[in-house]
């Protein structure tokens, strides 16, 4: 360059000159939504992978149910928290250091409530355990009881739920409120039209269950056939749920086919 030419600055300061991997503002914008949503896929993959989870348990149920809370809500606290602590083990999710897989690793939305009472039977043992958290536009935060490693923040709902489903051997669904109704549809429907495996669905408290969604009345409406109700079935203690769990074709320790 000769010394009388103008200077670069403009030119090295200019957004067009990052380097596009470090560039937010061309990261953020809406031609790059479906490389962020395959970076979402592929960032929790990752450490998936690299702790050898090969299937979950999914758990859902409501993020507003504490230890302490009044009437049944201390006691679905109680039996999510055994539930996770005994699916953990007996399931398989204590394997792995001498690199055999994890199956049946708890998997939860990441959140308080029911999700951090099963998160926190895991823990109880010393088993892993997974939360799937999600940006939500008021403040939300993993619960303390997920493994670090093993502990996600989603933007894309879609994404979020690929991933509690794709490794799912089964599901087991705790009371909750629009967002676990949004959950359990979305894998009763995945099932119902064969687009996911035939994995056991448990829903716990049978008698909350009822009074929120009469299911014959779907069915006496031609909504669902009656098979469908087969789909799922009840429990009523964290025993009821593994038992049942059993029944439906889970395999402790054994891969999702």
């Amino acid at each position: 360059m000769s010394a009388d030419a103008p200077d670069n600055a403009a030119q090295m300061a200019s957004p067009s000159y990052r380097l596009a991997a470090l560039d937010e503002d061309f990261l953020l914008g809406d031609s790059m939504r479906g490389v962020r949503f395959l970076m979402e896929y592929a960032k929790a993959e990752e450490a998936l992978r690299a702790w050898g989870v090969r299937s979950t348990i999914v758990v859902f149920g409501s993020a507003r149910i504490g230890e302490n809370g009044d009437g049944e809500h201390g006691r679905w606290y109680a039996e999510a928290r055994a539930f996770g602590r005994l699916a953990s083990e007996r399931g398989g999710a204590l394997h792995g250091p001498d690199g055999q897989p994890r199956d049946n690793v708890i998997a939860t939305g990441g959140g308080p409530g029911i999700m951090g009472a099963a998160n926190r039977g895991a823990a109880d043992i010393g088993a892993p355990s997974i939360g799937f958290n999600i940006t939500l536009p008021h403040e939300q935060e993993p619960n303390p009881w997920s493994t670090p490693e093993l502990t996600f923040r989603f933007h894309y709902f879609a994404m979020r739920k690929m991933h509690l489903a794709m490794r799912a051997n089964a599901l087991v669904v705790f009371p909750g409120g629009f967002g676990t109704f949004d959950e359990l549809f979305e894998i009763l429907t995945l099932r119902q039209t064969d687009k996911a495996p035939r994995i056991p669905i448990v829903l716990f408290d049978e008698g909350y269950w009822r009074s929120v969604i009469d299911f014959d009345v779907l069915v006496g409406h031609g909504m669902i056939r009656a098979a469908d109700l087969e789909l799922f079935s009840f429990a009523e203690d964290a025993e009821g749920v593994w038992a049942a769990l059993l029944a439906g074709g889970l395999k402790p320790g054994c891969n999702i086919e």
